[in-house]
């Protein structure tokens, strides 16, 4: 379309015509920079929270001062660094072991996220690393997980919990994941959630960085969730270039549609944290091959400090764009 007819059919829609053409989306930019997370500015914009874990994990979440003393937060070639304690014996009754939990000072309604790795914690037994969103007053203003495992994973769960009455379809043009989980985000409390597991055996963990690192992107609008991998090497251009566009990404892991989404998700938080053990990973430990190392996962994540000098983030960017 010429510059001269964008700037008629604009006209048209000032003076009162119903609608821009269909095709107004080609030229319209959608999508407007509103946040850059970066290591220039990261701890300005998130709140590091020494919190008892809601989780019931095996961790001790340090506060700011804490997390850089000990190394656990710091810049490392322009790259924003975020681990676990891995050199420290513990008692497996004890508080559990030091990690960090993050969440964005500012809160969001619509968004598109996109995370660029370079490094996400590796695949580990008692391991329980996420990036995510939430809403206060949980679950009733939604969750959202965008990048989460446990244990020994290698394929992404993407999850939404939710009040009840969220029961989302797959929306147009599908996905590649596979549903797993409830029906009903909001069943059981919202604490099983609506899940979809990746088909991609890079998507996740060891795997995921063995693969060069990659890009997580979220879409969340009133009508759809969506969430895209990409590996390093398969990033769309117009993410690269600060331009994205969703529209070219093609199928996405996740496609929520059919649910009232202004309803159950609102004012959400960005979270990085890394846990161990507890609901999900500590649930599931009795029937996974770490079980076969040791019958309890507090007790392995406690005594095998050396199977942790992996669990780390190494986080190039994240940008939020405004949707």
């Amino acid at each position: 379309m010429s510059l001269k007819s964008i700037i008629a059919s604009t006209s048209l829609f000032l003076a009162g015509a119903k609608a821009l053409p269909s095709n107004v989306s080609d030229f319209a930019a959608a999508y407007s920079l509103i946040d850059t997370y970066d290591a220039s500015n990261w701890l300005n914009k998130f709140d590091v929270q020494a919190i008892a874990d809601p989780t019931h994990g095996f961790v001790n979440y340090v506060n700011q001062q804490q997390a850089q003393q000990l190394g656990l937060i710091r810049n490392q070639n322009n790259q924003v660094y975020m681990g676990v304690d891995s050199t420290s014996h513990l008692d497996p009754n004890g508080v559990g072991r030091n990690s960090v939990r993050i969440q964005s000072k500012t809160a969001y309604n619509h968004a598109l996220v996109i995370a660029d790795f370079a490094h996400v914690p590796g695949s580990a037994c008692g391991s329980w690393p996420a990036f995510w969103m939430v809403g206060p007053n949980w679950p009733n203003q939604g969750e959202l997980d965008i990048l989460e495992g446990v244990n020994l994973n290698t394929y992404n769960q993407v999850t939404l919990h939710t009040s009840p009455g969220c029961v989302p379809s797959v929306g147009a043009g599908g996905q590649s994941g596979t549903p797993i989980g409830n029906a009903d985000c909001g069943a059981n409390g919202g604490f099983v959630g609506c899940g979809v597991q990746s088909g991609a055996a890079t998507s996740y963990g060891t795997a995921f960085n063995a693969n060069g690192g990659g890009v997580y992107a979220a879409l969340w609008t009133s009508s759809a969730i969506k969430v895209w991998y990409f590996a390093a090497r398969d990033v769309p251009a117009n993410i690269r270039n600060g331009n994205p566009d969703p529209n070219s990404w093609g199928q996405p892991q996740a496609n929520y549609a059919g649910c009232n989404f202004d309803a159950h998700f609102s004012n959400m938080n960005i979270v990085f944290d890394i846990t161990f053990c507890g609901d999900w990973a500590g649930s599931v430990w009795p029937q996974s091959s770490c079980a076969s190392i040791n019958p309890s996962c507090n007790a392995y994540v406690a005594q095998q400090p050396q199977n942790f000098g992996d669990t780390y983030w190494l986080i190039n960017s994240l940008k939020v764009y405004s949707v």
